[in-house]
């Protein structure tokens, strides 16, 4: 069994009267690349400033590496890279020196540092980059060097905030592969992002956030079985009577069907066969079919479903 990294218990934060996390509980276990998914003001930005202990918090308890982390914890501290979703580096230091510089805040020794820091920029692939000060650099570059800056120093606990953020698909795949790297490599991640088809490329376990709590946890597969569309089923079909509609209807883990414009829609629950089952129940009734669409449910219908498709502001 892997050893916890990160043990969150109960935790409680509030700003006056409103309660940015609520009896918020979460695991973390070594060498998982943990996604943490939540809509704008669903308590994400507050548990993690908790964790690294940036924000005090009024109930609970938070252990990393089994140790109680304070703003004095400096040793555990060490052992963490961050980055954040703003890029956070010198306009006046080169790609060297920044990398450097956040190296240097806990690497002292001059020439393990220099080791560490030509491996973080080979690591991102920004070799010809390093004499470049930022503003010459484009968004992917620049987010590639904000990765630099936070694993430079070799941490085992990584958390990226929305690193893909405004980056062409290229720079985008280019970073999901380092941060896969990096995770062989030893290092424990917690991913934050509003792209789900990141989360479920890439991620081992995830935790979906509302109003400050902990709605659901699992793999992809298993968040998915969790909600109640699960397969969406699209048949062209020239002729289909009402009677047959409302078999179709009467089949099991069937939730809803319809047919109009000679296409015959099914939204299916969670169970194996669906697809076959209505589809020899079409041929035992001798009815033609032409094109046959199955649709598995995505993350993303998971996220709407257990966090509601209104709107949320951006605070």
């Amino acid at each position: 069994m892997s050893k916890p990294v990160i043990q969150i218990e109960n935790l409680v934060k509030r700003y006056k009267d409103f309660i940015a996390l609520d009896h918020f509980n979460m695991e973390i276990n070594e060498g998982e690349i943990f996604g943490l998914l939540g809509p704008n003001g669903s308590g994400k930005t507050t548990t993690i400033n908790c964790l690294l202990s940036l924000l005090s918090f009024d109930k609970g308890t938070i252990q990393v590496f089994g140790q109680t982390i304070r703003p004095d914890s400096y040793d555990l501290k060490r052992q963490i890279g961050i980055v954040m979703q703003n890029v956070a580096v010198f306009d006046t230091l080169t790609v060297y020196e920044n990398v450097d510089y956040f190296c240097g805040l806990y690497v002292k020794d001059k020439k393990t540092r220099r080791n560490y820091v030509e491996e973080a920029i080979s690591f991102v692939e920004l070799e010809q980059f390093q004499k470049f000060y930022p503003k010459k650099l484009s968004g992917g570059l620049l987010r590639r060097l904000n990765i630099a800056c936070g694993i430079a120093h070799k941490p085992k606990l990584i958390i990226l905030d929305e690193p893909t953020v405004a980056v062409d698909p290229q720079s985008r795949n280019k970073i999901l592969e380092g941060i896969i790297d990096l995770n062989k490599k030893g290092a424990t991640i917690i991913y934050t992002s509003h792209y789900m088809e990141e989360v479920e490329q890439i991620c081992t376990r995830i935790s979906i956030m509302d109003d400050g709590k902990n709605i659901a946890v699992g793999t992809s597969d298993e968040l998915k079985q969790m909600i109640k569309k699960s397969e969406k089923i699209k048949i062209e079909i020239p002729v289909l009577s009402e009677e047959d509609l409302k078999n179709l209807r009467l089949l099991p883990h069937v939730l809803h069907a319809d047919y109009q414009n000679c296409q015959l829609n099914i939204q299916c629950s969670g169970g194996r066969h669906n697809l076959v089952r209505i589809l020899e129940y079409l041929q035992t009734r001798s009815l033609s079919f032409d094109r046959v669409y199955s649709e598995l449910p995505t993350l993303n219908d998971v996220f709407l479903e257990m966090t509601g498709k209104e709107l949320r502001d951006n605070a």
